[in-house]
């Protein structure tokens, strides 16, 4: 459902820069976590001896208030970015640190999907080629729980709204984060497929349609007819972090694969260039996904 990922490193040292798929066990892993609680707890409780309410300790960690809200109260995954920042400024003696090494999940996230989401909140570039459905972060709620209604096996109540707390939380980054260009190629199919009916859809296309206003964002449309197409070996994701390495992600089925070899690296950014050639400019896919918009 575009929300997971694989477990591994950066390429760095001695393990594998290119990790296999990666299963899920039972069924899917997404739950809260009491480590995040325990960690927010253990900020809250420095920020408070600092003298500093939430407002105010915001700047100092270049996060929003309505973040550092959600990291003390165990809603969301503490960035590393944060955790250094909020480290430094509260004079921590190494406490938020060593809690956060203990932190290894991220509510209503599969656990393979984890390090690629951490990597997603301090990238400056996130790429996304999407050919079964439309990505996690450009999905509205009603369309999220279409998906997660019929998935096999069936979730029940609390995880799918576990799963959907996760999935709006993502979406905070395409306007939390406007020096973060964002570029999304989208199949034309994804939406005449009409997933969950046709007023779902048509509140899809207006949500796609706004966001696509955004400066830092760009949605292309692939035409459903196209006689040369670079991406047909399947979806993919690139993105580059704050000190310009990229990293790859494909997934599958029941798991991920997670890429930061660079010759692998290098062949995908080179699909995805011929793809964004290949695709409608932006003012001729905005014409046309406000043409379905108007044919639901």
């Amino acid at each position: 459902m575009t929300d997971g990922a694989v477990a591994g490193s950066g390429g760095r040292g001695n393990e594998p820069r290119i990790q296999p798929p990666v299963q899920r066990s039972g069924g899917g892993e997404p739950e809260t976590s009491e480590g995040l609680k325990a960690f927010g707890e253990v900020v809250k409780a420095f920020r408070r001896r600092a003298g500093l309410t939430q407002e105010a300790l915001a700047p100092k960690v270049l996060y929003s208030p309505e973040t550092v809200a959600s990291i003390e109260q165990g809603r969301r995954f503490p960035p590393h970015a944060f955790v250094e920042r909020a480290e430094e400024v509260l004079d921590a003696f190494g406490a938020i640190r060593g809690a956060a090494r203990h932190l290894s999940r991220k509510p209503g996230l599969a656990k393979w999907f984890q390090q690629w989401a951490q990597l997603e909140e301090d990238a400056i570039s996130l790429y996304t080629y999407e050919c079964r459905l439309v990505p996690g972060l450009l999905q509205t709620e009603a369309y999220a729980r279409t998906l997660f209604a019929n998935q096999l096996p069936p979730l029940d109540d609390d995880r799918i709204e576990v799963q959907w707390a996760a999935r709006a939380d993502r979406q905070r980054l395409l306007r939390e984060r406007p020096n973060t260009a964002f570029s999304f190629i989208l199949e034309e199919h994804l939406f005449l497929r009409r997933t969950g009916g046709p007023d779902v859809t048509r509140e899809l296309i207006d949500h796609v349609l706004e966001i696509a206003e955004l400066r830092n964002v760009e949605v292309q449309v692939m035409p459903l007819v196209r006689g040369a197409h670079a991406g047909l070996a399947g979806p993919v994701q690139l993105l580059e972090t704050p000190d310009h390495r990229w990293f790859a992600y494909n997934e599958t089925q029941r798991g991920g694969l997670f890429v930061s070899d660079p010759k692998e690296l290098s062949v995908l950014q080179m699909r995805y260039a011929r793809m964004r050639s290949q695709a409608l400019p932006l003012e001729d896919s905005v014409s046309l996904l406000q043409r379905m918009r108007g044919a639901q």
